[in-house]
């Protein structure tokens, strides 16, 4: 069964864009499909540190980890295309929270669609832990995009 989601466009909070790089092309000649979830730490890391946020260890006071992720794989990314990268977060739980991406080429079309699911973690307990109080208003949208 294939994996199928959408993308709640309703929570958009940031976009990006990055290039592809030759060393993400695979012997098919296009975008290598590992790269995507490369894309999205990378997308996910500009709008933490849009947001004043250092690292995945000081959201909100705490940590996260990834506890999932989920790729549709849509069109080919090719080498020198620039990629559009929009981040969309629905409403957290009590948990974490999850992000969905929509990786668009520099034509428009969508080569990709992304979910992460993000939980935080005590990593001196080595188990989940609750979301910081305010969570909701730590990770706001950023309407100017992001680009290094």
């Amino acid at each position: 069964m294939r994996i199928k989601f959408e993308i709640p466009v309703e929570f958009q909070v940031f976009e990006t864009k990055v290039q592809v790089r030759i060393d993400d092309i695979n012997y098919g000649q296009h975008l290598s499909n590992d790269r995507l979830l490369v894309y999205a730490h990378e997308a996910r890391m500009r709008y933490f540190r849009a947001l004043g946020i250092e690292d995945e260890k000081s959201v909100g006071g705490s940590s996260i980890i990834m506890s999932d992720s989920a790729i549709m794989y849509r069109n080919e990314g090719l080498w020198a295309q620039e990629l559009n990268i929009s981040i969309y977060l629905p409403p957290t739980h009590s948990y974490g929270f999850d992000l969905f991406y929509s990786v668009q080429n520099d034509q428009g079309a969508e080569v990709a669609r992304i979910k992460t699911g993000l939980v935080f973690y005590d990593y001196e307990k080595k188990k989940l832990s609750k979301a910081p109080i305010g969570l909701e208003n730590v990770l706001t949208p950023i309407i100017a995009s992001f680009q290094e």
